[in-house]
């Protein structure tokens, strides 16, 4: 059973691939961690989409950004995984890949990230380290995190 892996410009997904990936999205951040946001914060259009299939089906997504957009450095965002296959560990999969297409994409080996302070630990396990105190992102606590 494996995933694979693509990574797109917004202009080169296809109408279905961005539909599920929005869907998939919706579901984690405002349905499944009940949190009322605009998820479409206008980033897509400007970032470079990763996501891995499964049998057909968008199951993980992450975005790519370069220097400059989201943090100073490179960055990584809208991080999931369709909770039907969370149990596969494929997060540590989709992170790699990120990584990878960062360094690939950009040149970068300096990525900043808005974490999610309870998945700290998985963030530390790619490398990532805390960088500011936690703040509160739509009533979610967050931390800056940086991996050199």
């Amino acid at each position: 059973m494996t995933i694979e892996w693509k990574i797109k410009p917004f202009k080169a997904l296809t109408v279905n691939e961005l539909y599920d990936i929005l869907q998939l999205r919706s579901r984690i951040f405002v349905v499944e961690q009940n949190c009322v946001y605009l998820d479409m914060d206008g980033k897509d259009k400007v970032a470079l989409h990763l996501f891995g299939t499964f049998e057909d089906k968008i199951v993980a997504h992450a975005r790519l950004f370069k220097a400059g957009v989201s943090f100073e450095n490179a960055s990584i965002g809208r991080v999931t995984v369709d909770p039907d296959y969370r149990d596969r560990k494929w997060g540590h999969q989709l992170m790699n890949e990120a990584i990878a297409g960062i360094l690939e994409h950009f040149g970068e080996s300096q990525i900043t990230i808005g974490a999610q302070l309870y998945l700290k630990k998985f963030y530390e396990s790619l490398g990532f380290v805390q960088t500011s105190e936690m703040y509160l992102e739509d009533d979610i606590p967050h931390i800056e995190m940086a991996r050199r």
